[in-house]
């Protein structure tokens, strides 16, 4: 499934099931890497070269990658191989809202709504490891609420469901 639009702002891309799907997202990339242009401009930090190609990496699969597999493509592409050159561009990226951090994983997957207030939550198919990013904002609002009734206060949740996506269960039926 290839969809292709001439609108610079796809919903598309942030759709969970094409995570799931075979589709062209390139133009779709461009547009998340002119976003954290624009966010980090506004936010007063840069998105330096290397923090730029770690983007570009997180954003070319829909697959969480490990800091090291992060790290290996930078090395082979000449940007150093020291772990903290990974983790800090990782870091810049989770902290400026360009990207998550799925704990299940220990991994990194680019966000598709940057510089968007939002409440995300993973599909990680247990099979191939594609992750995509779905809207959990019911959900969030109804663990607020529980949170509330107890006196709890919730600063931060990250929500990761594990399951199949729709090839891999296919492919077991």
């Amino acid at each position: 499934m290839t969809h292709q639009h001439e609108r610079s702002d796809c919903p598309g891309c942030a759709a969970p099931e094409l995570a799931f799907s075979a589709h062209d997202h390139a133009h779709c990339a461009a547009d998340a890497l002119a976003r954290a242009e624009a966010v980090t401009s506004a936010a007063g930090v840069r998105l330096t070269p290397v923090r730029r190609r770690v983007l570009e990496i997180l954003l070319e699969e829909h697959r969480a990658l490990g800091a090291y597999d992060v790290l290996g493509r930078l090395a082979a592409e000449g940007f150093g191989n020291q772990p903290p050159v990974a983790y800090r561009a990782l870091e810049f990226l989770v902290e400026q809202g360009l990207a998550h951090r799925i704990q299940r994983l220990n991994a990194f997957t680019a966000c598709i709504h940057p510089g968007e207030q939002h409440a995300p939550a993973f599909l990680i198919c247990r099979n191939c490891a594609a992750v995509a990013e779905a809207e959990a904002g019911p959900a969030r609002a109804a663990l607020d609420a529980a949170a509330a009734r107890v006196g709890f206060t919730i600063e931060r949740s990250t929500i990761e469901a594990l399951g199949l996506c729709p090839a891999c269960r296919e492919s077991t039926s």
